[in-house]
C-alpha cells in the first residue's frame, strides 16, 4: 500500500496524531501506540508528515531505559524520518509545504508528525522513495562523521567495520567503496558474510568461526586495518588494537559488548594508534546542521549515481512496532528495519 499523508498538506493539520510511547523500560511489548497532540513547529522548525521512520539500536536502548532523550527532545523514540513538509515556522527559508525530506531527529520519529530544525533536514535524495529515504539519515550521519571525519579514511586504505550487515555496516561498506577504500567486515553467519560481499566488501569474516584479527591481517597482506569502526566494545578493543595497522584509527560508536575493558597501552603507543569515538543524538543543532551540509554535498551525488542505496530488511506498520523491535533484537536482519505510517 502506498503511503499518503494523514491529511492533505495544504489543509489544516489535525490536532491529534498516533505516536509510540514507552510504557516502562523493558522488552518490545512496552511499546504502545497512543494518541498525542500534533507538535507545533518553532520559528526555525518544520512540521513533517512522516512517511516512514528507521528502527535503530539507540531506539532499543531507549526502550530498555538505557538511553534517555536529551533535554528538550520528545520522549517518543525514533531518530530518523522521511516525509513531506506539512508546515513551516516563521523563520524557515529553505523549505515549503509539500517538499519531500529526510531528517535526523533527536527523537519523535515513531509518529505521524514530527518537528525538525530546518537546518538538519535534507531533500529526499533522488532516485529514492520516501520509504527508502527513511533508512538514510541515522546511518549516513554516523558513518560520515566517524569513518570519514574522525577516522579520516582515505582512498586505498583498509576499513574494518564490525557488524557488516547492520544498518551502519551496510552503509559503511558502500560509502567506503564509493570513496576508493578497501573494506573488511565481520558478521555472524556465512549468509551474512555473503551479503556483505555482495555489497562490495573485499573480505567478510564470520566472527563465530574465525578469528577476525588473523583474518584481517591476512586480507591486508599483514598491514592491518587503517580505520576500525566498532560498536561492540568490551574485549573487542584489545583485539581491534591487534588488528589495526600502524597509525591506525579506532572509532567507537557503541558498547554493545560492554563499556569497560582493559588494554595494553604499550600496543597503542607502539603502533601510534588513535582511539576515538562519538555519539550524535545530544550534539548541538549547529553541529548537525554543518554535518548535514557536508553530507548533502558529498554523499547525495553518490546516491544519485547508484553507488549507495539503503538496504531495507523489512517494513512494519506503526502498529507493528513491537514486531519491528523483536526483529532487531533477534539480530537476523540484514540492513534497515523501517516503520511505515500505513496500516
Amino acid at each position: 500500500m502506498a503511503w499518503a499523508p494523514p491529511v492533505e498538506i495544504h489543509m489544516a493539520q489535525p490536532r491529534i496524531m498516533k505516536a509510540v510511547s514507552i510504557s516502562e523500560p523493558g522488552g518490545p511489548d512496552v511499546l504502545v501506540v497512543e494518541e498525542r497532540p500534533v507538535p507545533i513547529p518553532g520559528d526555525e522548525e518544520i512540521l513533517v508528515a512522516v512517511a516512514a521512520a528507521g528502527v535503530n539500536r539507540p531506539d532499543v536502548m531507549q526502550r530498555k531505559g538505557h538511553y534517555p532523550p536529551p533535554p528538550g527532545a520528545p520522549d517518543v523514540p525514533g531518530l530518523e524520518i522521511s516525509g513531506l513538509v506539512a508546515r513551516v515556522g516563521g523563520a524557515v527559508s529553505r523549505w515549503k509545504t509539500g517538499d519531500p525530506i529526510v531528517a535526523l531527529v533527536p527523537g519523535g520519529g515513531y509518529a505521524e508528525f514530527c518537528t525538525v530544525h530546518e537546518s538538519t533536514a535534507l531533500p529526499l535524495p533522488e532516485p529514492l522513495t520516501l520509504v527508502e529515504g527513511a533508512g538514510i539519515p541515522e546511518t549516513t550521519f554516523t558513518v560520515w562523521h566517524n569513518v570519514f571525519q574522525r577516522g579520516q579514511l582515505r582512498p586505498g586504505e583498509w576499513l574494518l567495520v564490525h557488524g557488516g550487515t547492520s544498518g551502519i555496516g551496510t552503509t559503511a561498506i558502500q560509502l567506503a567503496k564509493a570513496f576508493g577504500a578497501f573494506v573488511a567486515t565481520t558478521a555472524g553467519s556465512d549468509d551474512k558474510c555473503r551479503a556483505a560481499k555482495r555489497l562490495g566488501a573485499d573480505a567478510a569474516i564470520n566472527y563465530r568461526t574465525t578469528d577476525f584479527v588473523g583474518a584481517v591481517r591476512e586480507a591486508t597482506g599483514g598491514r592491518g586495518a587503517d580505520v576500525i569502526l566498532d560498536m561492540v566494545g568490551g574485549d573487542y578493543l584489545g583485539r581491534n588494537i591487534d588488528a589495526a595497522a600502524e597509525e591506525g584509527r579506532i572509532v567507537q560508536i557503541s558498547t554493545l559488548g560492554g563499556a569497560v575493558t582493559e588494554v595494553d597501552l604499550r600496543k597503542i603507543m607502539g603502533k601510534r594508534l588513535t582511539l576515538t569515538g562519538s555519539t550524535l543524538r545530544a550534539r548541538p543543532v549547529a553541529f548537525k546542521a554543518e554535518l548535514a551540509r557536508v553530507i548533502e554535498e558529498a554523499v547525495w551525488p553518490i546516491i544519485a549515481g547508484g553507488r549507495y542505496k539503503p538496504v531495507i530488511d523489512r517494513l512494519f506498520s506503526l502498529h507493528e512496532v513491537a514486531e519491528a523491535h523483536r526483529r532487531i533484537d533477534g539480530g537476523e536482519h540484514i540492513g534497515k528495519i523501517i516503520l511505515t505510517m500505513t496500516d
